[in-house]
Parts: structure tokens; C-alpha cells; sequence
């Protein structure tokens, strides 16, 4: 701009402070340069294109607008070219292969495995040449030797015979060592067996060696020498101290006699025979166990637990607990310390049925009038066991009337129980019975309707009602047996605790011989 228009505005009267800042910013913005524009790339405008053009429109909205026809063009084209351009179907020309010489097949056929449900013999043989020729017999092993193990529920005859061992062999092994397995042989007892060669395809194979474990302190080997079987018996040293193990309660006292050694079952034991007396519940830490079991130690060091032979709990609070396992009149219980056997009631009922009728005055189903039933009567399937109610001497057994099969057991202190209408007695006059053991069968003989069983209780010689009466039994040792059990007692109790190490010497055998 002139500098006379510049001079012309600031002497004129516009020519105040405010004017002049005016026309100081009006001149600014007409001196200043315009500002350039960016440049476009092919980038920019296909994305402003993409912005304005829908390239993938959706077929299912505004149906027949110019956009959805664009779009179904588009369609149709990708769809054209795909088939168009897919490959086809027909088959790919190859050199075909060339057909193998006989004796070529034959080699390549001896190496094959082809599957035997199309005819094919190859994976069962190889391809026979003129240097082949066939045998008559294949050869046999000189000997077979194998492993066996007796089952539970299982006899050493079945177990060798399981395993290949003759019948005759079988025999000879039960002449030469049937006393030394008179209680059976272990489940699980392993059988070295050696099996030799046989004179001829149609007779089994002879045993040339057997080997195994009879009981913990004997084993035994058979062998044949000279077409005879001779047995080798070899004692085993064993210890026979009753194991001792003491202990204080923890959390638990399963786990804390565990942990101090005791075995699971002597533990099972002990627990079984201390819930008889106190309540597992209340025992509480501090208190202290002692458990002596049989236990048997080989040499070879297998062991053998038996069964429990006393238990004891010593109490911080409460009553403390001293059972000792003692045998008195044949029957083996569990004794106190004083010599207080076990309290045994009689049986909830001598059958397993329902009571089909009560003790009283009743219409009899057979004679048609009124009469005394004197017992109580047990709904029950024929055949089922009748068991005693408690322990006694068979006073009768046999045939009784309108009973039946009838028997009368004798419990002492005047108490008698009657059994009627059995279908077959199992116990004999005079025979000693024990609580629970069977002494007949459910049946309908006598003055009976059906199966059931007629059960009286007689005190003095008179029927009482059986549901009237509840008694226990308990064994109380006295003289010359509280004596010995005391003494049992004392020794148990000096027993050290834990294991011992000395063995008893035990002398050998010989060698005997058997037949063929």
C-alpha cells in the first residue's frame, strides 16, 4: 500500500487510538499470504470414494433400490468367477505301473500284510518257495517254566491244575505235602513251576519243579530226579512274640496308633472292643493306648498279624478300659481285668420274619375255638435258619405233637425256650448250643397253617410271654481260670514294647522221596 494513503488515514480525524488499532489489523489480514492446499494422493481419494459408495451392501434391506441392485450384480459376478474358475473333476492321466514277473510278486507278496477278510493268507505265513519243505512235526521246548498264584476261595490242586500240571503229578504233590498245608495254603501264595518235556504230543507234560511257601515258617521244592518227585522242606525261622504298642491319643486315635506302628488291622480290633465300653467320642488327647496283637516275623522278614490279645486305654478322665481275650467253656470272649466277661442278651427275634401273632388268648385257625397261644409266632420263607436266643443245652429234638418238629433248649436258672413246626432239626438231645447258631429250619409241620415259626419262653416250667421277658448272660472267671487270666494279664502287660529280634533255632529237614 502507498505510504501517502498511510499518512492520508492517520491525519485524518479517524486517526484516534481505537482507529489506529482498526487499521492495523485490516492491514495485517491484506498483507498475509493465503495458505497453501495439501495435496490429494490416489490413497486419500479412493477412501473418500469407499466413504461415499456402499461396496457391500446388505441384500435384505431396501430391496430394489440402486444400490441393493449394485450390490446383487456384484454378487452374481463373484459367483460366476468362482465357478468359472474352479477346477474340474475329471481324472489326472498317469503312467500306468508296470506288471511284476511271477517271481517278483511271490517276493514282494512274502513281505506283505494284506487283511485276512479279503481272502488274503500273507499276514499268516510267508510265501513258500521250491527251498522250503513242510514239516512234520514242529519242534517243542525243552521245558516250560511259569509263574502261578493260589486264589482267593482257591485249593493248590485247582491252582496247578490251572496252570498245566497233570492230574497224576497233582496227586503225588497232595500225598507228599498234604500234611503241611492241612490248613490250606494263603491266597495270594506265589507257585515256581517248572514243566518239562513230554514223551509224546497226546500226554501232558511232566512237572519237573515246583516251589512255593506253605505257611510263614516253611517252604517247600519239589523236584524230579530219576522219574521220581521228592520233596525238600525248608523250616523257616520265626518269631512268635506278641507284638506290643503304646502310645498317647492325639487328634485322632487311629492315626496316632498307626503312627506309632500298630498295624490297620489290630487297630480295627482295638477300636471294635474299646466302643464296647466307653464311648470313642469321649476319648480325648492325653489319653494313653496299649495294644498287644499276635504277630508272627519271618527271618526272610514277612510278617503275620493275628488277632488282637489285649486292649487297654488308660484315661485322664473317666473310666479306664483292661480287656483281655481269653477262651472259658470253649468259647473265646473278651474278659475285664476282675474277670467280668461279656454281657450277651437274647436275640431280637429267633428268625428273620415278622410276628404273625402275639402270646394270649386267640381263635386257633385249625381246631376252630378259642384256646391259650403260649408263644409268639414268626411269619418266615420255609427253610429259613431258626437260631437260639441264647446259650443252652438241647433238652429235646424231635417230633412233639401239634408242635411238629419241635426243639426245647435249656438256659439255666429255670429258663427253657420252645422252637415248633420245623421243616428239618439241626440240633441234636444233649448237644451244647451257643447264642445264634442254627438249630432248625422254618417249616409247617404239626398243627400249622403255612411256614412260620412257633416260638415259647418257659420260666419254672410254665409259658411266659417272650416279649415279657429280657435277660443278659455274663461269663464271670473264677478259681484255677481267674487265675491263669491274671497271670495272662501280667504277662502281656510286661511285654516290651515294639519288636523283638531274637529268632528260635529251628532244625532242618530232610528231603523225602514219593512214587512216580
Amino acid at each position: 500500500m502507498p505510504l501517502g494513503v498511510v499518512g492520508l488515514f492517520q491525519d485524518s480525524q479517524f486517526g484516534s487510538q481505537q482507529g489506529g488499532a482498526t487499521m492495523s489489523l485490516w492491514l495485517a489480514d491484506s498483507l498475509r499470504q493465503p495458505a497453501p492446499v495439501p495435496r490429494r494422493d490416489w490413497r486419500m481419494r479412493l477412501r473418500e470414494w469407499a466413504d461415499e459408495v456402499e461396496l457391500v451392501p446388505d441384500l435384505a434391506q431396501r430391496i430394489g433400490s440402486p444400490t441393493w441392485f449394485r450390490g446383487l450384480a456384484t454378487c452374481f459376478g463373484l459367483c460366476a468367477t468362482a465357478l468359472y474358475l474352479s477346477p474340474g473333476f475329471k481324472p489326472i492321466p498317469g503312467l500306468p505301473g508296470r506288471t511284476m514277473a511271477e517271481a517278483h510278486y511271490d517276493e514282494v507278496r512274502s513281505q506283505m500284510i494284506t487283511p485276512l477278510a479279503l481272502g488274503a493268507d500273507s499276514g499268516r505265513r510267508m510265501g513258500a518257495t521250491d527251498a522250503v519243505q513242510p514239516l512234520r512235526q514242529t519242534p517243542e521246548r525243552p521245558q516250560i517254566e511259569l509263574n502261578a498264584q493260589v486264589g482267593s476261595s482257591d485249593t493248590l490242586a485247582r491252582a496247578l491244575s490251572r496252570a498245566g500240571v497233570s492230574s497224576g503229578d497233582v496227586a503225588t504233590i497232595n500225598a507228599l505235602v498234604g500234611a503241611d498245608i492241612s490248613d490250606g495254603v494263603k491266597p495270594g501264595t506265589r507257585l515256581d513251576i517248572i514243566l518239562g518235556r513230554r514223551a509224546s504230543r497226546d500226554r501232558p507234560r511232566p512237572l519237573d519243579r515246583l516251589a512255593f511257601r506253605a505257611r510263614l515258617d516253611l517252604a517247600l521244592e519239589l523236584e524230579r530226579a530219576g522219574g521220581v518227585l521228592s520233596v525238600r522242606r525248608i523250616p523257616i525261622r520265626v518269631d512268635n512274640t506278641p507284638l506290643r504298642i503304646q502310645g498317647v491319643v492325639g487328634d485322632s486315635i487311629y492315626r496316632s496308633a498307626r503312627a506309632a506302628g500298630a498295624p490297620p488291622k489290630a487297630v480295627q480290633a482295638f477300636l471294635r472292643v474299646i466302643a464296647g465300653q466307653v464311648d470313642l467320642g469321649g476319648i480325648g488327647a492325653g489319653d494313653r493306648y496299649d495294644i498287644v496283637t499276635e504277630y508272627r516275623r519271618a527271618e526272610t522278614g514277612d510278617i503275620e498279624v493275628g488277632d488282637l490279645l489285649y486292649a487297654g486305654l488308660q484315661r485322664a478322665r473317666g473310666k479306664s478300659v483292661d480287656m483281655l481275650k481269653w477262651t472259658s467253656n470253649g468259647r473265646t470272649e473278651w474278659f475285664e481285668a476282675s474277670g467280668v466277661g461279656e454281657r450277651r442278651g437274647v436275640l431280637s427275634a429267633p428268625v428273620a420274619g415278622r410276628m404273625s401273632s402275639s402270646y394270649g388268648m386267640r381263635r386257633h385257625p385249625i381246631l376252630g375255638y378259642s384256646r391259650m397261644h403260649a408263644g409268639i409266632d414268626f411269619a418266615a420263607r420255609y427253610g429259613s435258619p431258626i437260631y437260639a436266643v441264647t446259650d443252652g443245652v438241647t433238652a429235646y429234638a424231635g417230633r412233639h405233637g401239634g408242635h411238629g418238629n419241635y426243639v426245647r433248649i435249656q438256659h439255666g436258672g429255670g429258663i427253657a425256650s420252645g422252637y415248633a413246626h420245623m421243616s428239618r432239626i439241626a440240633a441234636a438231645p444233649g448237644q451244647r448250643v451257643r447264642r445264634g447258631q442254627v438249630i432248625g429250619y422254618v417249616g409247617s409241620t404239626g398243627l400249622s397253617t403255612g411256614p412260620h415259626l412257633h416260638y415259647e419262653l418257659y420260666r419254672g416250667g410254665a409259658t411266659v410271654n417272650p416279649l415279657s421277658v429280657k435277660f443278659t448272660t455274663t461269663a464271670q472267671l473264677a478259681g484255677n481260670d481267674l487265675r491263669a487270666f491274671r497271670a495272662q494279664l501280667a504277662r502281656y502287660k510286661g511285654l516290651p514294647v515294639g519288636q523283638r529280634q531274637a529268632f528260635a533255632e529251628v532244625p532242618s529237614a530232610a528231603p523225602v522221596a514219593s512214587g512216580k
